[in-house]
């Protein structure tokens, strides 16, 4: 990093919050002193106050957002809200949701905007925006539309926008939960590299720890009832701690926790079929990634894989009748559509009734706030079509204690974990027991037991005869569940086709 004022020192005394109208406290009793220049890896399970003890460090928690115990200091003052990028205050943070951060259309704007509202001189600033771009190892012109980006481009490029900053304490809640392994790599790397010389402290949050162990000096456990259960050298506490904090939810290595023998799962009647016989890519982002023959089938489970802006959520998102390909076919069978009107059952499946949408086709959002729609946690997995809503409700309960939401029932969808997010988001694709499920980054933010717990689910679902698409990151997902496999390549990677391939 650039020479500037000294890293900062946090101090927090007894801290604590809870949500407004939440009974329970997001994180209480935390005492914990890092110094400058320090690197500290923040762990507990999904649903222990990580996130919430970040922002709170942020200056973004007040008691007008919830009730506050005790106190933090940065530098030995009450925190000012954090920059996320743009500018002013000498704290970064990268949140766990990119899209919450981004402000500008133009990458290279987002970029700029933060320095020039920090007063950078003109002159440096576009120097420090293509550094700040290329740490991170994002691969687009500046004047790249934000909106055309996947979810990890994007959170490369906030990333960037609060490297570009040279912050004296920077805080990373995940940030390669949505990257592609070589960009995660490259991410990883850049990180190490602005804060080797320690002229920041670091705060970082990851589920999965063995990629960053080298990245950082200490590590601070955390759990919801007891404040900081553990705390020192990394290797120390995972040996001391390797146990419970396995126990507790933590990934303590990177070995598969569990996987089915799905060996026969492939033979149920079809309900979708993609073909997609060249690619083609729009100026502001991808069509529909091909060529693509796919055959998606009852009781089958379907893993797309690929780097960073090669499609998949795109994919996702035609199946899911959520957009329209403008080259190729996303066609249901038959099977699916029966019971269905003549009429509707002729239209492109995006033109279907939500009801009749809803009964056969479920969607997991690769990011769970686009889909909620209500304020209490329990009416969103309950939202259903009028005729069905006691059938909704009775699956509600059941899948919110599957998912280990049921405490959470009264809450707002809004003020649960990353973790818990993503779980309400599965239960609300579930509740209408649909024939397909198509699910972005599904195991996003889960800790070792929600995680297991939620791969078990998808097993039980395609062992019923319910199809799963899966879009994901996540190297033990893809080598737990998938039947079969489309690898998606970038044209410039591999001008052939993205081949379907049978995962064990």
């Amino acid at each position: 990093m650039a020479a500037g004022p000294p890293p900062s020192r946090v101090r927090l005394q007894g801290f604590g919050f809870r949500h407004l109208i939440r009974p329970d406290w997001a994180v209480r009793g935390i005492d914990l002193r890092i110094e400058p220049g320090e690197r500290v890896l923040l762990l507990g399970p999904s649903g222990a106050g990580k996130s919430t003890l970040l922002h709170a460090i942020a200056g973004l928690l007040d008691s007008e957002t919830g009730d506050v115990e005790g106190s933090i200091t940065v530098d030995g003052a009450a925190p000012t809200p954090a920059s996320g990028g743009h500018g002013l205050s000498r704290t970064g943070i990268v949140f766990q949701d990119p899209d919450s951060q981004l402000v500008m259309n133009r990458c290279g704007d987002e970029v700029a905007f933060g320095l020039e509202n920090a007063g950078v001189p003109r002159e440096q600033i576009w120097p420090r925006v293509r550094r700040a771009l290329a740490a991170v190892g994002f691969r687009y012109p500046l004047d790249r539309p934000t909106r055309a980006l996947s979810g990890g481009e994007r959170q490369r490029l906030v990333l960037a926008g609060v490297l570009a900053l040279d912050p004296g304490l920077l805080l990373l809640d995940e940030p390669t939960a949505n990257l592609d392994p070589d960009g995660a790599e490259q991410v990883i790397d850049a990180i190490a590299a602005v804060t080797a010389d320690r002229s920041a402290t670091m705060i970082m949050i990851e589920h999965r720890i063995t990629p960053v162990l080298a990245l950082v000096d200490r590590v601070v456990v955390i759990d919801p009832a007891h404040g900081v259960i553990a705390d020192g050298d990394p290797q120390r506490v995972l040996a001391e701690q390797h146990d419970r904090l396995a126990a507790n939810g933590v990934w303590v290595d990177d070995r598969l926790p569990w996987s089915a023998d799905r060996a026969a799962a492939r033979s149920g009647v079809e309900l979708l079929r993609v073909e997609a016989p060249q690619r083609r890519y729009a100026a502001d982002g991808p069509l529909l990634p091909g060529p693509v023959e796919l055959s998606i089938t009852a009781g089958s489970v379907t893993g797309i894989i690929g780097p960073n802006g090669v499609g998949k959520s795109t994919l996702a998102g035609m199946l899911s009748g959520l957009a329209a390909p403008q080259l190729g076919v996303v066609a249901p069978s038959a099977e699916l559509v029966s019971g269905m009107r003549p009429r509707t059952a002729a239209r492109p499946i995006r033109r279907w009734p939500s009801e009749q949408l809803a009964a056969r086709i479920g969607t997991v959002f690769q990011n769970p706030e686009h889909q909620f729609l209500t304020g209490r946690v329990a009416d969103e997995v309950a939202l259903g079509p009028r005729h069905s809503r006691r059938a909704y409700a009775e699956r509600a309960d059941e899948l919110l204690e599957r998912l280990g939401l049921a405490g959470l029932a009264d809450a707002n969808p809004f003020t649960l974990s990353g973790g818990e997010k993503r779980r309400l988001s599965v239960a609300t694709a579930l509740a209408g027991r649909p024939r397909v499920v198509i699910l972005d980054e599904p195991t996003f933010g889960q800790d070792r037991r929600t995680w297991i717990e939620l791969a078990r689910l998808f097993s039980e679902l395609a062992d019923d005869g319910i199809a799963l698409v899966c879009v994901s990151h996540d190297r033990l997902l893809i080598r737990a569940l998938p039947d079969q496999i489309i690898a998606l390549t970038r044209p410039e990677d591999d001008r052939a086709a993205a081949v379907p391939e049978v995962a064990r």
